[in-house]
């Protein structure tokens, strides 16, 4: 079984979404990255399914984002810090409108992911968001603990990130 064949029957059919997504993005020449667990599996040594396909675009494009998801079937659902879109999968598309996100678009890379081809936030900019959803204190128990994990993956691979991890983050992988 392929990473995508595998990424399809954990999702009922998420790999034809997310690659109509990414077609639709790219075809409207949008400046954008997948960030969150889909950019963790780009970078960590064993990736791990997630339902979820957080990603970012340019703050000036964000409505043209939606309208251009939109078009191409995705329904739309505005929230205080992200627009969420369903397709015709069990995936969630969700773009993040945060400020914190702002920048990494221009040092996303193409990457690879369950045989996907799209964009992903760079390694550092991949463990920032993490450790920034770790430390988001209204998010449920079993997401910091996954983001907490999602941190020790990334570490897991690339030691050298150790030493720029800040002090409260080192303490909760050490303890």
């Amino acid at each position: 079984m392929t990473g995508r064949q595998f990424y399809d029957w954990q999702t009922a059919g998420g790999a034809d979404d997310v690659m109509r997504m990414v077609d639709a993005l790219e075809r409207a020449e949008l400046h954008w990255c997948a960030i969150g667990g889909i950019a963790v599996n780009h970078w960590a040594a064993e990736p791990m399914v997630t339902r979820d396909v957080d990603f970012v675009v340019a703050v000036d494009e964000i409505d043209r984002a939606v309208a251009v998801l939109e078009a191409v079937g995705f329904k739309a659902e505005r929230h205080d810090w992200s627009v969420n879109f369903s397709g015709r999968s069990q995936v969630s598309l969700q773009l993040s409108t945060e400020d914190f996100y702002r920048d990494f678009t221009s040092r996303a890379v193409p990457a690879d992911v369950h045989g996907i081809l799209l964009r992903v936030a760079s390694l550092e900019d991949t463990l920032a968001g993490k450790i920034k959803a770790w430390r988001t204190p209204e998010r449920r128990p079993s997401k910091v603990i996954k983001d907490l994990g999602d941190v020790a993956r990334l570490i897991e691979t690339h030691p050298e990130l150790l030493a720029s991890l800040p002090s409260d983050v080192h303490k909760a992988l050490h303890r």
